[in-house]
Formats: structure tokens, sequence, C-alpha cells
């Protein structure tokens, strides 16, 4: 039995909902997001319990999907430590592929007001590893944008991400859920980092939680501050200030002398 046998038994049942519906009630690009970390044997009493009315995005026959992330940052890792240390202007920069389409986008990600997230992408189709000119003239249009002057910034990459993803619609509350399972962390050098026994659910709602909040609140999850950068990257790297994500680091992610792939 795999990881993910447990979650596609469940969401079998569900009604699909096509893409293009599903941006078109539930895009939420400026959203508060509350993410959890929880075991993938806890995912079917979850998902049993969003209701009959949720739906599952189906695209091609298809309801669970391959992504990979390719995070940049600046040599001295401004963007990681923006996170780390809880700063009001902070970003996030990624060349995220969706893998069974090809499609790539260059998405940028800053702080709006009382703690939204805000996202912005482009079409991308340069190198995944190296911004382009164009991508790099939208990074610094962006983070201006949100008063972060990157004028003397260099991005390189610093940490590749990739797993897959089942998206869920909830019409009662017009909110998105994603559920991440097969999740690998992986540093340029090939140092790599897998928890297949996890699964991050995040929703991704208005300021008032989601009945999948509710949901979860109830079966005794609760949010927790994990980032797939962040957190992925302390994990790979525990030289890092990483106070922030200890308490995750701890309960849910392997010791560094478990990774794979380490360098002999």
């Amino acid at each position: 039995m795999t990881a993910a046998d447990p979650l596609t038994r469940v969401t079998g049942a569900l009604r699909p909902i096509g893409l293009d519906e599903l941006v078109a009630r539930a895009s939420l690009l400026t959203r508060l997001d509350r993410k959890y970390m929880l075991p993938v044997r806890e995912l079917p009493l979850f998902l049993a319990g969003l209701g009959d009315d949720a739906q599952i995005l189906e695209m091609a026959g298809q309801r669970r999907f391959g992504y990979r992330s390719v995070y940049f940052d600046t040599p001295g890792l401004d963007g990681y430590l923006g996170a780390a240390r809880r700063r009001r202007r902070r970003f996030k920069l990624r060349v995220r592929t969706y893998l069974d389409s090809g499609d790539s986008y260059f998405e940028v990600k800053t702080r709006g007001p009382r703690g939204a997230t805000v996202k912005e992408r482009m079409p991308y189709e340069g190198e995944a590893w190296r911004l382009d000119p164009a991508a790099r003239a939208y990074a610094d249009e962006v983070l201006a944008g949100a008063g972060i002057n990157s004028d003397s910034f260099r991005f390189v990459p610093s940490l590749v991400t990739s797993y897959r993803r089942t998206t869920l619609f909830l019409p009662a509350s017009d909110s998105r859920v994603t559920v991440d399972t097969d999740l690998t962390w992986a540093l340029l050098d090939g140092t790599e980092l897998r928890t297949p026994d996890r699964a991050v659910v995040e929703t991704k709602s208005g300021r008032a939680g989601s009945g999948a909040d509710r949901l979860l609140w109830s079966l005794k999850h609760r949010p927790c501050p994990v980032s797939k950068y962040g957190t992925g990257l302390a994990a790979l790297r525990p030289e890092l200030p990483a106070h922030r994500w200890l308490p995750v680091l701890r309960r849910h992610f392997p010791s560094p002398l478990a990774l794979t792939g380490s360098p002999a």
C-alpha cells in the first residue's frame, strides 16, 4: 500500500470541478492561508468530514497533480531570513512547474494587509534554474510595490520541492483546500529529504476560518508555521536560524542524519 492510497479511496467519491470554474469561484490570489501538517493516515477521516458538497479539481480524468517549485533567494538568504524572523516586508520567489501539463509560472509572494498572502505570477518559458530578464524585471516591480527595494539583490536557486497535490473546493464558503503528499525537498548539491508519511493541508479563504478549518480544529489539529521553502530549507540546513519552525521540525521532519542523497 502506498502513502497515497487512503487519499485516493476517499477522493474518488467526490464530485469533480473543472479548472475554469474553480478559478472563477475561488481564485484567491489574495487570501489568508492556514497550514497544517498531519500524518497521511489521518487524511481519510478529515476528507470524509468535509461534507457531500465538497468538490475535487479534475483535469483530463486526473485528480492528483505533480508540482515542482524551484525557489530563488539572495546568496545571503534575505527571503528565508525575512520569514524566519517574521519581518513584515518579506518575499518568496519561485518557478512553479505543473508536471502533468509542463506549464510553468514565475511567482512572487509578498505580505499584504493584516498578514494576508498576496501571490502574483506570470507565465514562464525560461530555464527553471535561472531567472530570465523578464522574470527579473517582474520580480523587481512586484517587490517594489510591496515596499521592498531589490535593486541590489542577486537571485540564485536555493531549494527545489516536489509533491503531488489534490485540490478541493468548498462551495459553502467559496474556499479551497489543498492536500500535498509525496513531499520531497532537495538542495542544489543533491542532498534530499522526504516525508512520505506526512501531508501538508492548506486552507485558503478569507479571514474567517472555513468549514475545513473548523473540522481540523475539531480533530485536534491546529495551524502551524510550516512553509515548504522555510521549513524545508531549515531541515536541510540545520545551521540556519529556525526558531519559528522548531516545533514543526521536531514533530514532523526526520533528523538530518536520515537525509537521503547526502554527499559522502
